[in-house]
């Protein structure tokens, strides 16, 4: 029989904390004021952290605290502090996407669970598996998997799985997208996202919106998800108002509870939606019905419900049956003893009964103090009372016994989840590296120039390579639902002579190793600081690209494997999507594989198709020929080449040599902005 499945609710906020326990979450998750990736949301902060832990494991409630950022070299210790704050509270387990983070979590606090982020783009058993041998217990699967997909891993997995059945649906596969990072320094993958994807950007230069998806709604769902094994239903939304969280929950549980509020699930959709719901994913029907936007009237249509799912989080709702064995005999300190479940304790007071002048206390006034557990998550079992006759005692000594023993039975319930966290020191790899060796990536053999003179490594997509050719093999970055498909061709290339793949994604490692290959770190492992460089380099790969998302003077002060790169050429891949937004506008046949957004500006963004997946490329390339002298602490450049001509190519890469200015429009990406 399949284990229960649990609610996980989220909680931006303290409000947002409280609808989602006494709506009936299982467990909710939540950030602190840094390195998480909603640090626009209220959120937490180390002072109180350790008050709302006990507030919801007093409750039955677990806490996951998200620390799913990349982090940089300069902040290794706030995320420590972070992680040792979380032992301390008692956090239940922390939700990550920075390899940082998992050394850290294994050298100081080997006891506290780790849940990897869906920021981590992993949607295969292959890249669970490896997740499961770095000592994940859980992974919070791709809101883009179809049922079939989901179920076979859920059959397979060695760890836990998560999922998200309701909220925002991001266009982009989580942890790949560098959109909002190049249009305004505003990460994604550092949590400050600026949603430009809402913004118009069409297929057909009319102004619609083809990024913006409609919010994912797989409640109907959660009974069929439960029976193939999914063990944590997760809710987006730490950047909304307690009344979306609380109608979130408690819809999910009836739900689950095969109850039918057709009230409240209307109330849901006009509390949040953008055009309604989709399962589009799930169910297979992705194209057009998928596509939605934050109208007027999806706006105005939450005010008349607010009061309404307001009342579902006004008050406590008792969980927990105690029951109390009060005591008032002539000559001893009265006492309460209180039963919880297995929990038991014994409250005393100082005060001795005193002979009563007019009324006695009795059983049933005894009775009616200790009943008055209103506004805690107690509620009365059976009381006994053993009183002598003829004494008294004031109600405000047996009032403060109740909530002595109930005050009790709470620490009772909290005792035990603090967790031990040692020192923690970065171990790294500081490795000067001889020149800058020159790879290029082409998007195709046709692309490659004649004379390849200084090149030291030529990377082709795995697809596209059909002939014997020296060269390496560029995996993709997203790959659900066909690993074994993957696999089988890593085995045709490696008969071709490819020895060497690049890997975007713990998916792409995983199927590199089960094929024999040897691999390189690419475009995608958003490598972000040294220790998660140290972290490649053990799980076996020969070269890293670091994250575009750095600056250089970031990876000057880097303590970097020699065969470190930074990607210095090319339209860098702002998205990878597994909903072609070409195809609200045009068919297949009429992209021919190729075509472009074009923004409210008038700028176009290139988008291209391959093993079921588009890619949406940044308007202009970065350039950096003439500042070649400026990368320092690198052992090679990457030039990436995409929608080029072979000629384009052929005098990027002359520019290249001879440190030729650039001509036309070029960025110079993040590498001197940076991110937040």
């Amino acid at each position: 029989m399949n284990k229960k499945s649990e609610i996980l609710a989220p909680a931006g906020s303290q409000q947002a904390l409280k609808a989602a326990v006494l709506c009936g979450a299982d467990a909710v998750y939540l950030g602190v004021e840094a390195l998480n990736a909603r640090r626009s949301a209220e959120n937490f902060t180390l002072e109180n952290l350790a008050g709302t832990v006990r507030y919801c494991h007093s409750r039955g409630v677990k806490v996951y605290l998200t620390l799913n950022t990349l982090i940089n070299d300069s902040e290794i210790s706030t995320a420590y502090n972070i992680i040792k704050c979380a032992c301390a509270a008692g956090i239940d387990a922390l939700i990550l996407q920075d390899l940082l983070t998992v050394d850290i979590v294994k050298k100081a606090a080997p006891d506290l669970p780790m849940h990897a982020s869906t920021q981590m783009s992993v949607g295969t058993l292959g890249g669970i598996e490896l997740l499961a041998s770095l000592g994940f217990r859980r992974a919070v699967l791709p809101r883009e998997l179809s049922r079939k997909e989901i179920e076979y891993l859920c059959e397979n997995s060695p760890i836990e799985l998560e999922m998200f059945v309701h909220g925002a649906l991001c266009m982009c596969v989580s942890g790949q997208c560098y959109f909002s990072a190049m249009l305004g320094s505003r990460s994604g993958n550092r949590g400050a996202c600026a949603q430009p994807c809402r913004l118009p950007f069409s297929a057909d230069g009319s102004g619609s919106c083809d990024l913006s998806l409609k919010d994912l709604s797989l409640i109907e769902h959660l009974g069929e998800l439960e029976n193939m094994g999914i063990a944590s239903f997760k809710i987006e939304g730490r950047m909304k108002r307690p009344e979306y969280v609380a109608a979130a929950v408690c819809v999910c549980r009836d739900e689950l509870n095969k109850k039918d509020d057709t009230q409240l699930r209307n109330d849901l959709q006009s509390v949040f939606s953008r055009t309604g719901f989709t399962d589009g994913y799930f169910t297979g029907r992705t194209g057009k019905d998928m596509f939605g936007t934050r109208r007027k009237e999806d706006v105005v249509s939450a005010a008349p419900v607010l009061s309404r799912l307001a009342g579902l989080y006004e008050k406590e709702k008792p969980k927990f049956a105690v029951d109390f064995e009060f005591t008032a005999k002539r000559n001893n300190n009265v006492s309460l003893g209180a039963e919880c479940g297995s929990f038991a304790v014994c409250a005393e007071s100082d005060f001795v009964p005193r002979e009563a002048l007019n009324k006695p206390l009795t059983h049933q006034s005894a009775e009616n103090q200790l009943s008055k557990t209103g506004g805690t998550q107690f509620y009365i079992g059976k009381i006994k009372c053993d009183i002598d006759e003829g004494v008294n005692v004031p109600v405000s000594v047996i009032n403060n016994l109740r909530r002595d023993a109930l005050d009790l039975i709470e620490d009772k319930i909290c005792e035990g989840v603090r967790k031990e966290c040692g020192a923690y020191s970065p171990s790294v790899i500081h490795q000067k590296a001889e020149g800058l060796k020159i790879i290029c990536r082409f998007a195709d053999e046709e692309q490659i120039p004649e004379n390849t003179d200084g090149i030291d490594e030529i990377i082709l997509p795995m697809h596209s390579i059909k002939t014997r050719y020296c060269c390496s093999a560029e995996m993709p970055r997203v790959f659900f639902g066909r690993e074994n498909e993957t696999i089988e061709k890593l085995d045709e290339i490696k008969k071709l002579g490819v020895k060497t793949v690049w890997a975007g994604t713990p998916d792409g490692i995983s199927a590199a190793k089960k094929a024999g290959l040897d691999f390189s770190a690419g475009l995608g492992t958003n490598i972000f600081n040294s220790v998660s460089a140290k972290a490649y380099k053990a799980l076996g790969a020969e070269k890293l690209l670091l994250s575009a998302e750095l600056t250089l003077a970031q990876i000057k002060n880097m303590s970097l494997p020699a065969e470190s790169g930074v990607f210095v050429y090319g339209r860098l891949p702002l998205m990878i999507t597994r909903n072609c937004p070409i195809k609200n506008k045009k068919t297949c046949a009429q992209c021919g594989r190729s075509s472009f957004l074009t923004d409210r500006k008038g700028i176009t963004f290139p988008v291209v198709c391959s093993s079921g997946f588009s890619e949406i490329l940044n308007s202009k390339p970065v350039y950096m020929a003439d500042r070649l002298d400026e990368i320092k602490n690198a052992g090679f450049i990457m030039l990436y080449f995409t929608t080029e001509t072979k000629r384009e190519a052929a005098e990027i890469i002359s520019a290249y040599r001879s440190g030729k200015s650039p001509t036309g429009e070029f960025t110079r990406g993040l590498l001197y902005r940076g991110v937040e």
